[in-house]
């Protein structure tokens, strides 16, 4: 277990958290940059976390929710002012509303997040910065204190844990609401890499192929906020997908940051009825790229139909194939 550390201080305004643990600090902080890591230590142990979007950049967006041991529900943001990988990031902490959107009825407080090396490993540190003493008090009667405790207690595991978050594993998709789902995989490339593999039509077409015996003969990427795409595939005559009917999908870019995050619409084209809203994350990583793809679906019947289609087994091919591309550049 590591020393960990809980300290109030009613004069300064703040709360201060110390813990040591036996890794490298990059090991520490990328466990804070990698949601799947991180909803497993944020939240108290009855409280555990998820979250639903992470862009740990400046000026990025995370929230999160909680969901106690009777379904009680507390939701959660972080707004990104600074990174210093693996050095130290800096957000602001507040609570949301059910729909996701800020409660402003609560304080929002500024934390300050520090790794170091140590001789033993790592010293994690964060203060947390309260615009009054009445904020901090009613965090502190809300339990925070108790609360950063029982959460911290479950960090050695995840930090000990490198097998199911190191590249080279498969595509992994994980249920977030009954409309949600998170894909994530490890990509071995750089973050700029990643990026313009997903709008550069020539090598999009190269490796966004899915299951062998397929071509891409139409790819028209959007490349500004407003504009459409349209991607179409087609089977190759002769293999092993010879007879099934072409499909594609089109949609609107709704949101860019290049090159960490941009957000999508998504429809099949044909299909009547609406489509799915697609969050793409990419963030740096041990071994490459983190890319996360949020989708929201409009009903779950609909999440469990495509989900049932074996739509990550198609995923994980393309991104076994993209890595080939990138390794050959």
């Amino acid at each position: 277990m590591p020393l960990t550390t809980v300290v109030s201080d009613p004069e300064a305004l703040t709360i201060t958290v110390a813990g040591e643990y036996s890794v490298p600090v990059e090991r520490l902080f990328q466990a804070y940059l990698d949601p799947r890591q991180l909803e497993r230590f944020w939240g108290p142990v009855e409280w555990p976390a998820t979250f639903t979007r992470h862009d740990a950049a400046p000026g990025g967006r995370s929230e999160y929710f909680m969901r106690g041991p009777d379904g009680e529900r507390s939701g959660g943001y972080w707004k990104w002012i600074a990174v210093d990988a693996p050095r130290s990031f800096e957000v602001e902490d507040g609570f949301a509303n059910e729909d996701g959107t800020d409660n402003t009825d609560l304080p929002a407080m500024r934390m300050v997040f520090t790794f170091e090396a140590t001789d033993e490993g790592s010293r994690f540190t964060s203060v947390t910065h309260f615009g009054s003493l009445e904020a901090l008090e009613t965090v502190v009667e809300m339990g925070m204190e108790q609360g950063i405790r029982s959460a911290m207690s479950q960090i050695d595991a995840v930090v000990a844990d490198l097998e199911s978050f190191a590249a080279g594993r498969a595509v992994d998709a994980q249920l977030l609401s009954d409309t949600q789902v998170r894909v994530s995989r490890v990509i071995r490339g750089t973050v700029e890499q990643v990026w313009r593999a997903h709008h550069d039509a020539d090598l999009m077409r190269r490796w966004l192929l899915g299951p062998e015996g397929w071509t891409m003969p139409v790819c028209e990427v959007a490349h500004e906020v407003g504009d459409t795409y349209r991607y179409e595939w087609a089977p190759v005559v002769g293999g092993p997908a010879d007879g099934a009917p072409p499909f594609g999908f089109t949609g609107e870019l709704l949101e860019s940051a290049s090159p960490c995050r941009e957000v999508t619409t998504e429809n099949m084209i044909g299909m009547e009825g609406p489509g799915t809203t697609n969050e793409l994350t990419l963030t740096p990583v041990d071994g490459g790229t983190l890319l996360s793809l949020v989708i929201t679906y409009p009903s779950q019947e609909l999440r469990d139909i495509v989900l049932g289609t074996g739509m990550t087994d198609g995923m994980e091919t393309s991104y076994a194939r993209l890595e080939e591309e990138l390794a050959a550049v």
